[in-house]
């Protein structure tokens, strides 16, 4: 089946513009789900919805939308009154402005979507257009409503084509402060620094997206088919947690005195003449700041 657009427009700079649509850049692709069941019968069980006073049963489709003004009233709201409130956004993506590919913090990106050309009207537009946004290296900032709310988006080139990355309001994103604060400042050892670099050298390579495999996910599937079949599978053996130092740095600068410091794939061989040895990464756990976008910086 073919993808259907959630947004259809024109997008606007400055006394050009050209029809577009968005599409979401996003699938599950065939991602487990689980059902909830009854134990004791192994049949499914039934969401129902129903009146919260009366506990009668309806369809959804029977239901309007309610803005609570006060407690337990309701301002009954219909399509005609979310019509009535359309706005410039709801129908154009005029570019405000643009700004370094760098200059966004990965933090406030939230979804993608792919900007493509709405039919064969203004092609030329959306392609100068895009190839303009590329070579300036910039992004270009604009606003659409999307499911009766206005998002503020990026748009960014990405092949031959536009991809619009919703950003998320600065309300939304939660004050870092308080927990950053727990942080001691203290001045980092600049030979215990240095010694750090060389693991991330050695450890640098290409993104690939084969990497962002969710092997949970892969793992979840090896136990259903193995139940399926009647058998089991061992869990893997978890890493104790060390609330202690976490990484021990001198340890590792002994590790990598006994077999070489060259960054992988450099060819250049260490003080004494050693090669260095692929090294192998950690497996501790820890949350992985996003790359930023643009230039792809961000998959």
């Amino acid at each position: 089946m073919a993808a259907r657009p959630i947004w259809r427009g024109h997008l606007r700079l400055a006394l050009v513009s050209c029809p577009v649509a968005l599409y979401t850049a996003r699938q599950d692709s065939g991602n487990l789900h689980f059902h909830l069941i009854n134990p004791e019968t192994g049949n499914r069980i039934r969401m129902l919805t129903v009146d919260q006073e009366t506990e009668k049963p309806l369809s959804r489709r029977d239901l309007v939308k309610g803005y609570e003004f006060k407690k337990d009233n309701y301002l009954l709201l219909s399509d005609e009154d979310f019509e009535s409130a359309r706005i410039e956004s709801s129908s154009t993506l005029k570019v405000e402005k643009f700004v370094p590919v760098d200059s966004i913090d990965p933090l406030y990106f939230d979804s993608s979507y792919y900007l493509v050309p709405d039919g064969e009207s203004g092609q030329d537009v959306y392609v100068v257009l895009r190839e303009a946004i590329r070579r300036a290296k910039r992004m270009a900032l604009s606003r659409v409503v999307i499911a009766r709310r206005e998002r503020a988006i990026a748009l960014l080139p990405i092949g031959p084509g536009l991809v619009a990355h919703t950003l998320q309001e600065e309300r939304d994103i939660v004050d870092a402060k308080p927990l950053f604060d727990r942080i001691p400042d203290m001045k980092p050892d600049e030979d215990m620094v240095k010694l750090a670099m060389q693991l991330i050298d050695r450890q640098t390579g290409k993104f690939d997206p084969a990497d962002m495999e969710d092997r949970y996910e892969a793992r979840l599937r090896q136990m259903i088919e193995a139940k399926l079949h009647g058998e089991g599978i061992r869990p893997e053996a978890e890493e104790d947690a060390d609330r202690g130092n976490v990484i021990d740095l001198m340890a590792a600068k002994k590790s990598l005195d006994k077999i070489g410091t060259a960054p992988k794939g450099t060819g250049k061989s260490p003080p004494g003449g050693k090669s260095a040895a692929p090294a192998k990464a950690s497996t501790r756990s820890g949350k992985t700041a996003a790359p930023k976008p643009p230039a792809r910086k961000r998959a």
